[in-house]
C-alpha cells in the first residue's frame, strides 16, 4: 500500500510540476523540456539518459499540442507562408539530431551530465541576450534571401538539432532567436515557426533513441510520463491562451534566470553522483 501510495503521489507532483512548466513555454513559445528535464533528474531522480528520453516523448505531445493552442493567435496561414524558412533549418535539424542521439547512447553519465549543465547555462546566457537586446519586434534579416542565407540557416539548423537530441528538448530556446535573427521576422511568429521545425526533429530523435535501453523507462514510468503530459498540456493552454498579454522582456528574462538555475542544479546533482 506505500509503494502504491508513493507512486500515486509521484505522479501528481508530476502533474503540478508538469502544468507550471507548460504554462511558462506555452507563454515564450517552448515546449518547456528545458525545464522538465533537471526536474526529471533532480526531483524524480530518473538516469540521465532516461531523463532525456522520457523528456523527449513528453515534448513531443506538449509541442503538437502548443501549435494548436497558439493557432488563435498565430494564424496556420501566417505559418504557411514562411515554410521556405521551416524547411530551411529542418536541411541541418534532421540531420543534426540523428547524429547527435546517436552519440548521446554511448556517452558516460558523468560526461553527459556535464554536457547538459554547459548547454543549460550557454541557453540561459543566450535568452537573457534576447531580454536585454529588446529583440521582441521584427527586424532587418541579418542575410538577404539566396544561397548564403539558406546555407547559414542549414547550418544553424543542424547545431540545433544537435542540442534538441542531446537535451530532449524542442530546440526552440535556439529556433526563435535564428528565425528573428537570421530571417527577420516577429518574434511571436517565429515561437510558432520554431514549434513547426522541433516536431519533426523531435521525431527523428525519438526514432533514434529507440534503439537504446533507456527506452524502457517510457513503460517504467508510464505513471508519471502520463500525469505530466496532462499537467503540460494544461498548462500549454493557459500559457498559448494567455499570449500576448504578457510583456515578451519579461518572459525571457525569467526564462533565462530559470534556465541558469536548472544549469547549476543539474551540475549539483552530477557532482553528488561522483561522490
Amino acid at each position: 500500500m506505500r509503494n502504491h501510495t508513493s507512486l500515486l503521489s509521484r505522479a501528481h507532483l508530476g502533474g503540478v510540476v508538469g502544468a507550471l512548466i507548460g504554462t511558462l513555454g506555452g507563454l515564450i513559445g517552448l515546449g518547456g523540456a528545458e525545464f522538465r528535464l533537471p526536474v526529471l533528474v533532480g526531483l524524480f531522480r530518473l538516469p540521465t539518459l532516461k531523463a532525456v528520453v522520457l523528456n523527449k516523448a513528453m515534448s513531443l505531445v506538449v509541442v503538437a499540442s502548443a501549435l494548436v493552442f497558439r493557432a488563435s493567435t498565430i494564424a496556420p496561414p501566417q505559418v504557411l507562408a514562411h515554410l521556405d524558412v521551416v524547411l530551411n533549418l529542418l536541411a541541418g535539424s534532421l540531420v543534426g539530431a540523428w547524429w547527435a542521439a546517436g552519440h548521446v547512447m554511448r556517452m558516460p553519465r558523468q560526461q553527459l551530465d556535464r554536457i547538459i549543465m554547459l548547454m543549460l547555462a550557454a541557453l540561459a546566457l543566450v535568452i537573457l541576450g534576447e531580454a536585454w537586446g529588446g529583440m521582441q519586434a521584427s527586424t532587418q534579416p541579418l542575410l538577404e534571401s539566396g544561397l548564403m542565407r539558406w546555407l547559414a540557416g542549414a547550418v544553424a539548423g543542424l547545431g540545433i538539432g544537435m542540442v534538441a537530441a542531446l537535451l530532449g528538448v524542442a530546440g526552440g530556446e535556439l529556433l526563435i532567436p535564428t528565425i528573428v535573427l537570421l530571417y527577420g521576422l516577429d518574434i511571436k511568429l517565429a515561437g510558432s515557426l520554431s514549434l513547426v521545425v522541433s516536431l519533426p526533429t523531435m521525431i527523428v530523435g525519438f526514432a533514434r533513441y529507440r534503439s537504446s535501453d533507456a527506452f524502457t523507462v517510457i513503460h517504467e514510468e508510464r505513471p508519471l510520463f502520463w500525469w505530466m503530459v496532462a499537467g503540460s498540456l494544461l498548462g500549454a493552454g493557459v500559457g498559448g491562451l494567455l499570449l500576448g498579454h504578457v510583456p515578451t522582456r519579461l518572459l525571457l528574462a525569467g526564462l533565462g534566470l530559470i534556465l541558469l538555475v536548472s544549469a547549476f542544479k543539474t551540475f549539483q546533482h552530477s557532482r553528488q553522483s561522483a561522490a
